[in-house]
């Protein structure tokens, strides 16, 4: 691509473009099973499958699969947290040509019953607690065929409190037309799946996504896509060895970034996944002194929490050569205080579902600049563009809306022209977010373009707030948005969750932010609360907040 601003901080050996290798995800398992066969591909708290085993029973899933008449361009719903049912499924399905439809486990009834019908997913795979759920559906979707999953079906028997904390959920289905047992289709499946041709550019996995209508839905990810964002993550973190890296797979599989930046990564690399299926801050502590992942990422939210663990001063994080942070916007005082306590600052990156992930990173190696989430990375462009028109791009240190185009940006959204021919022009993706870009092209995301608060007639962003509100001794979490206001239009309402222990007044918070934000900006309410309204990443759940508060007002008002 041409010459931009930022490729003069990209790190010396890092390309502005890269040749691909037009290598398939389950082609590129493939390849891992015959260079590492006997290397740790996935450990699930003790149990470790190598690449040969894993490729074997991606094999042996993929021979049931086609049995059970799951074919080229098939979509089987997966309700699968970071076990290892959730990659052999996957890759079975990429090895098939068929569409893996990834579903967060937490979703309530009505929220898959639309993503099934959305898809029209002929299949279901999921925990063995969620079966109840998915028969109930089944009239309503075209979902004949369920297959169910047991957590202890990879782990050894609990040995310790956290095993038994971890994995204490599962239950026993009774047999019935339509549902079948994982682990009986890989015992009684031929190791030879069917032979089937699949192209680069066919799609390979379905992720839902928030819509500006509020219904959800699912972007095309394609091989090309999965394969290319991978490399691109390759290529950024340059000196990391093949086959040599563990990565603590905290991030779902069901969300972009986990897919992406763990299961994907791994497998094309030969790494090894340690395998977290219930993100809590006290396992995961755990899991960190006693698997030494040598890559560690997590969402805002989780690094919040393992700073508050009580031991987080004095362990050993030595063996960490990279902390990576992504999902969410990351507040500066977070940075500084897991820096000083780690030594290893966190490296913020910037993708969305509909670029698999990745769009921007701060260079690996390089000058990390707080507060951005970096410059784009190699094949990747961005353009800054005037919020009210989307047409004209605004200079350096100027916010606007953030536009990208590159290889990794998914064709569209699933049986949805209209949203598909609103978000992507000319293979400019419309990202939602408002940013601006630096004179060196680092990237600033200041906030959501639909988060933004307009109060008396002044453009407000959240995220300022809360990186005041995070600065606070007493605050652990905090989150602001905008609420209804009958004479400024819309006015500032922060959220906060106190640390352990902690007591504050709604004065004393609003008194701390008067010192640092202009009066406008102060929130004009404050509400304590035990915890927030997380996603499965850990995100705070901004808008949950606001229409919760809206529903009061109306409450009130009635």
């Amino acid at each position: 691509m041409e010459k931009r601003i930022w490729h003069k901080s990209y790190v010396p050996g890092v390309p502005a473009s890269i040749e691909y290798e037009k290598i398939t995800m389950p082609e590129a398992l493939r390849r891992s099973a015959e260079l590492y066969p006997e290397n740790a591909a996935l450990v699930m708290m003790g149990n470790v499958i190598t690449f040969a085993q894993l490729d074997d029973y991606v094999n042996r899933c993929a021979s049931a699969l086609a049995v059970l008449g799951i074919g080229r361009e098939d979509r089987v719903a997966l309700i699968l947290p970071n076990i290892p049912q959730m990659v052999i499924a996957t890759y079975a399905l990429f090895r098939l040509g068929a569409v893996a439809v990834m579903n967060n486990p937490l979703y309530t009834e009505r929220e898959l019953e639309h993503n099934l019908v959305d898809s029209g997913s002929k299949a279901a795979i999921c925990l063995d607690f969620f079966v109840p759920r998915i028969i109930s559906l089944k009239d309503k979707t075209s979902v004949a065929t369920i297959i169910t999953c047991h957590i202890r079906d990879f782990i050894p028997a609990p040995k310790s409190q956290i095993q038994k904390d971890h994995y204490n959920l599962h239950m026993d289905i009774e047999p019935q037309k339509g549902v079948h047992e994982f682990m009986d289709l890989l015992k009684g499946a031929s190791p030879k799946p069917p032979k089937t041709e699949v192209g680069f550019d066919d799609l390979a996995a379905l992720m839902y996504t928030g819509g500006t209508t509020g219904v959800s839905k699912a972007v095309m990810l394609s091989h090309a896509n999965s394969s290319i964002a991978v490399q691109q993550f390759k290529a950024w973190l340059f000196d990391l060895e093949d086959a040599k890296e563990r990565v603590l797979a905290v991030l779902p599989f069901f969300h972009v970034a986990g897919y992406t930046d763990i299961m994907n990564q791994c497998i094309y690399r030969g790494f090894t996944a340690v395998l977290v299926p219930r993100p809590d801050a006290r396992i995961i502590h755990t899991m960190i002194r006693e698997y030494r992942p040598t890559i560690f990422g997590a969402v805002p939210t989780l690094y919040v929490g393992l700073m508050n663990h009580p031991d987080f001063a004095e362990t050993d994080f030595s063996f960490i050569k990279g902390c990576l942070s992504g999902a969410a916007p990351m507040a500066l005082e977070t940075i500084r205080s897991w820096e000083s306590v780690v030594g290893t600052t966190i490296i913020e990156l910037y993708g969305l579902t509909e670029t698999a992930a990745i769009c921007h990173f701060n260079p690996w190696g390089g000058k990390t600049k707080v507060g951005s989430v970096g410059v784009p990375v190699p094949d990747t462009d961005c353009r800054i563009v005037d919020i009210e028109t989307g047409l004209n791009e605004l200079l350096c240190n100027q916010a606007g809306e953030v536009l990208v185009k590159g290889p990794q940006v998914c064709s569209g959204y699933y049986g949805k022209p209209d949203e598909t021919r609103l978000s992507i022009r000319d293979g400019w993706l419309s990202t939602g977010d408002i940013g601006y870009m630096d004179d060196d092209g680092y990237l600033f995301i200041v906030d959501r373009k639909k988060d933004i608060i307009i109060a008396g007639g002044y453009n407000i962003y959240p995220r300022e707030i809360d990186e005041v509100l995070y600065e606070h001794p007493k605050v652990k979490d905090a989150c602001s948005f905008g609420v209804p206001d009958p004479y400024r239009g819309e006015t500032v309402k922060a959220v906060i969750v106190l640390k352990e222990g902690a007591v504050a007044s709604e004065k004393e918070i609003q008194d701390y932010c008067r010192e640092k934000l202009s009066a406008y900006k102060v929130p004009k309410v404050i509400e304590f609360r035990q915890q927030f309204p997380m996603s499965a990443t850990g995100k705070i759940l901004r808008r949950v907040l606001r229409d919760e508060e809206i529903a009061k007002q109306k409450a009130s008002v009635e």
